[in-house]
This record gives structure tokens, sequence and C-alpha cells, in this order.
């Protein structure tokens, strides 16, 4: 079975994992170093810098 790509950019994810303080984590130990909270966490967040960017356009 193939693992399915992600959505969010590579680079997303950093800044992502940047801002909410598990960036460290990632270099260290990679992607699947994090734990599912902070998994969660940086989809959260993506989805909040999306309906920001959504709702600037819609002004």
């Amino acid at each position: 079975m193939s693992r399915k790509r992600g959505i969010m950019s590579d680079a997303l994810k950093e800044e992502i994992a940047k801002e909410i303080g598990i960036y460290d984590t990632v270099q260290q130990e990679g992607w699947g170093g994090i734990k599912s909270r902070d998994a969660g966490n940086m989809v959260k967040h993506a989805v909040e810098m999306a309906e920001r960017d959504l709702a600037k356009k819609h002004q």
C-alpha cells in the first residue's frame, strides 16, 4: 500500500512547525517524530491560515 502524498508543501509545513514550536523535533527526528497532537495542531493552524487568506480575498 502506498502512502498518500500530502497536500501541504514542505515549506508550509516547516513554517507552521516553526510557528508552533516543534521545528527542532522535526529537524532531529523527522516528521515521524512529532506527536499526533502536534500534527493536529499543524492542521488546525493551516486551516486558520487558509480561512484568514480567504477572508482577505472576499473583503
